[in-house]
């Protein structure tokens, strides 16, 4: 075999179309032998001769795609001094663009013994393991173009590849839960019906299963477990695992573009799967422990800010190097349009305290690619000072953790919420103001992955996660849900009109508000995971997402919970969901219809109006230069008297209307333009019982109902009643009430 010197960088396999260029960062090893695997088990060594900067590398002509390989670490095995080097283990690249396999989690996979964690263990890990993957780099994108949606227009819609295509009946079998899948037409229907503009995709990083799960015969369904920060996860693949799914994603990318979707991972640069020091030894540590990994004083263990047993060491500029590239490579090559980072925290974290003037931030701000796409921050991890809603910098915009709390808080009835409601909903400005950033800065969000789905939030007050396998005690204790007067699944028909009324608040809500809202995959339709509120590793029908029998064109566009039943279709003849008749918590099929309509009808409602997605914070003044004397946003009690001190702080205050005026948009278009829209009224009663509102005189003398989550059907294609200046509404106990008035 011809061994050529070969370039230090890329780091990495990169085939040139004649061969094939491998490169590798070690420095605590001594050397460094590349592992070529064949399909009988055996493998080629060859031993990477060349060092630059502590990158050894060669170039083997020849080489194709698809070929399997790894490394092989000779150096200091001495964990009290933070090294781990053994050349027993074959080691997975960490720029590897495609890995192959799984972990069978033979005993050979670990560093050390079981029972005996102080005594090497020697024995080979590469029948056990995964193999890195030579990936073909070329790929007709045809003239796919990013769609760059600006913030104040996306509407973010989270899912995982496997849960929301598994159950879809128009897929065919050997689509479900793949990248495949995500380009079908059936998906991409559904979602731009929905009015989505980014599909928030949970991690497609390659990761490992768990080996504690796998015992427990579990998995790890959500797959913040990554040991490849460049490689699409090859179980998603339908096509295979020896480079197919690099070829798959892009295919699926470039469908959703063309359909004006934007595609943002799910990323997690915070750990690693080679877990605590007791964990198995796949790739980093085996490489360069010390490098790579945050260790504490005690250089055999681990500094742990992220729950999983290791974190990454933010201020090595190796590690820096390894995820400034990984970013730019899902920009550039595989044309993702931006990423939300996992305990972003964690990426703060240069030496102990989060520091928002950290390496990693300067990186990325400097950066031409990265800069410029979008990026969101999960704003805490588990460590001292982790949670950091609020604090970082510009560029940034940010999961708002206390938009959540808060909006819950208020719809389940807890007292003193309605002070902290105005500033959520009106763009969280306490937040993100001082710092020179904007409403978008917020991603406003009800729920998401982790805890409830929206259905089991007014469907349970206590979280049921017996079939973790930890006997309930996993996941989060305080949920602030409410399971409106009885514990999951009932027939009783006031507890189900409740619950669907609940649902339509919160949604209406979440797009009512200002910042950018955030949709968790099947919440439109009401799915439940019967009050598992941490369901990472069940990966079956509990998290899948449930999708209907296609249905006969022509069906009723109005359906509106709390009438008559409905058509089956939506709008154009699209499949509506269709449940399991409430039996395991999910709704009834006529529920889903109704919920699944109004939520399209609000995202379509935001979209549509200016006013609901506004660029700049209230002044909460009249906007300078015009002739309106009213101000951009005015705060009413229920009687039409403008909210004073009192009312914001009165314990048992839970109700309030909101004016937003259309005429008053200090921000221009984008052709400098005046942007102008009609005004609303938005009346929200937490109440338990129902209260009377008064129209106030001065905003309008005319307006017409537009949304109400008691009567929704009522108010579906502009049927809703006239008001006028002065007349009084009663809004039913905890519901919605959305009036109009043309600019």
């Amino acid at each position: 075999m011809q061994v050529w010197p070969g370039q230090m960088y890329p780091l990495g396999a990169t085939y040139d179309g004649a061969g094939t260029n491998f490169a590798v960062f070690s420095e605590a090893a001594t050397r460094i032998e590349l592992c070529l695997l064949h399909d009988d088990g055996s493998e080629t060594a060859v031993e990477l001769r060349e060092s630059d900067a502590f990158v050894r590398h060669a170039y083997l002509p020849g080489v194709m795609p698809g070929q399997r390989y790894g490394f092989r670490a000779h150096g200091p095995y001495e964990p009290e001094r933070g090294h781990r080097c053994n050349s027993a283990k074959l080691l997975l690249d960490p720029y590897a663009r495609a890995m192959s396999g799984v972990i069978d989690w033979d005993e050979a996979v670990y560093g050390y013994h079981f029972g005996r964690p102080e005594v090497r263990n020697d024995l080979d890990s590469a029948p056990h393991t995964m193999a890195s993957v030579v990936v073909n780099p070329y790929f007709d994108w045809a003239d796919d173009r990013p769609p760059r949606t600006a913030y104040h227009e996306t509407v973010l819609y989270e899912a995982h590849v496997k849960g929301l295509t598994m159950r879809h009946p128009e897929l065919p079998d050997e689509l479900r839960g793949t990248y495949a899948a995500l380009a079908h037409p059936a998906i991409i229907d559904h979602l731009t019906k929905l009015g989505v503009t980014a599909l928030e995709l949970m991690p497609v990083h390659q990761f490992v299963q768990d080996h504690r799960l796998v015992d427990a015969g579990l998995s790890n369904y959500w797959g913040y477990n990554t040991i490849g920060f460049f490689a699409p996860h090859n179980a998603y693949a339908s096509w295979g695992d020896r480079g197919q799914q690099v070829l798959e994603f892009k295919t699926a990318v470039r469908a959703l573009h063309q359909a004006g979707i934007e595609v943002i991972l799910d990323v997690v640069y915070n750990h690693t799967a080679e877990g605590s020091h007791l964990g198995p030894t796949l790739s980093f540590r085996g490489l360069d422990n010390a490098s790579y990994y945050r260790l504490s004083e005690d250089r055999q263990y681990y500094t742990d800010t992220t729950g999983t047993g290791n974190s990454l060491l933010m201020r090595s500029p190796h590690v820096l190097q390894l995820v400034m590239d990984s970013l730019r490579y899902w920009v550039q090559e595989m044309h993702v349009d931006g990423f939300r980072f996992d305990l972003a925290a964690t990426l703060a974290r240069q030496f102990h305290e989060v520091d928002r003037l950290s390496s990693f931030f300067d990186l990325v701000h400097q950066d031409p690619v990265v800069s410029q796409v979008k990026l969101i921050a999960e704003p805490w991890d588990v460590g001292e000072g982790g949670y950091q809603v609020g604090n970082f910098p510009p560029l940034w915009t940010e999961w708002n953790g206390k938009y959540r709390d808060t909006v819950r808080d208020l719809w389940r009835g807890e007292p003193r919420t309605l002070a902290e409601f105005g500033s959520r909903l009106a763009g969280s400005s306490d937040l993100y103001q001082e710092d020179g950033r904007r409403p978008l800065a917020s991603v406003n969000f009800v729920t998401c992955h982790d805890g409830f789905t929206l259905r089991d939030l007014v469907s349970y007050n206590d979280k049921h996660n017996e079939d973790n396998g930890e006997d309930n005690r996993d996941g989060e204790r305080f949920n602030r849900s409410w399971n409106c007067g009885l514990e999951g699944p009932t027939d009783d028909p006031s507890v189900r009109r409740l619950r669907a009324r609940q649902m339509r608040n919160f949604l209406a809500t979440l797009m009512l508000s200002q910042g950018v809202p955030m949709l968790s995959h099947g919440d439109e339709f009401g799915r439940s995971q019967r009050g598992n509120n941490n369901a990472y590793c069940q990966d079956n029908e509990l998290s899948w997402v449930r999708w209907p029998e296609p249905a006969a064109a022509g069906g009723d566009h109005g359906a509106g919970a709390g009438d008559d039943a409905a058509g089956a279709d939506g709008p154009d003849g699209a499949a509506m969901p269709q449940g399991a008749g409430g039996a395991d918590g999910a709704a009834e099929p006529d529920e889903e219809r109704e919920l699944l309509e109004f939520v399209r009808r609000m995202v379509w409602l935001r979209r549509d109006h200016p006013v609901f997605r506004r660029r700049r914070f209230f002044q909460g003044h009249p906007m300078e230069g015009t002739h309106d004397e009213l101000s951009d946003i005015a705060w009413f009690t229920a009687a039409g008297t403008e909210m004073g001190p009192r009312d914001w702080q009165s314990v048992h205050a839970k109700s309030l209307a909101v004016f937003l005026n259309g005429s008053s948009i200090s921000e221009p278009g984008p052709r400098g333009e005046p942007v102008t829209d009609d005004s609303f009224l938005l009346m929200f009663n937490a109440h338990d019982q129902e209260k009377e509102f008064t129209v106030p005189e001065h905003l309008g003398r005319q307006w017409q109902v537009v949304v109400d989550t008691d009567r929704p059907r009522a108010v579906a294609d502009g049927a809703g009643a006239k008001v006028k200046a002065g007349d009084r509404l009663t809004l039913v106990g905890r519901s919605l009430l959305v009036l109009q008035r043309p600019a």
